[in-house]
């Protein structure tokens, strides 16, 4: 489940990043209006509902196996960086993306390319990283991870 919830956001993200482009170059007001209306449609109904599977499944994945959730730094890194994200999605995405509509659906031209560009592009680079960590499990234990367990 875990790595099926998280292609499926690196799949919505290359997606929101392919329309956000998309809205920045093209020199068509239809366009600009349909892409970011389109980015509003996946921000609202489809990101957040990702992200949130991918974190519980994350941690439930992380509690559930020896991998554990502060055994190891990859691991670690992994939640703490799949926590920013979905606060950023909720904090800066969604609503730099519904400025966008809002703008364009006004006639005005798209407000600032940064709206709908600067979202993807990080969390673009922060799933890749993640993907990247997870097959090369670098770093080693944190300092919990090097305690013997023990179990009563």
């Amino acid at each position: 489940m875990h790595v099926i919830a998280s292609a499926g956001w690196l799949g919505l993200t290359l997606g929101l990043l392919a329309l956000g482009i998309t809205a920045t170059t093209t020199g068509s007001a239809g366009t600009v209006e349909a892409s970011v209306r389109a980015m509003k449609l996946f921000a609202d109904w489809l990101l957040l509902p990702v992200a949130f599977l991918t974190l519980l499944s994350g941690l439930l994945l992380s509690l559930g196996t020896k991998w554990g959730l502060a055994r190891y730094r990859w691991v670690y890194t992994k939640f703490w960086l799949t926590l920013a994200t979905t606060t950023a999605t909720v904090f800066a995405l969604r609503p730099g993306v519904n400025s966008a509509v809002a703008a364009v659906a006004a006639g005005g031209p798209l407000p600032d390319a940064g709206d709908v560009l600067f979202g993807p592009v990080v969390s673009l680079s922060a799933y890749v990283f993640m993907t990247v960590i997870s097959v090369l499990k670098p770093w080693g234990k944190t300092r919990r991870g090097e305690r013997p367990q023990t179990f009563t």
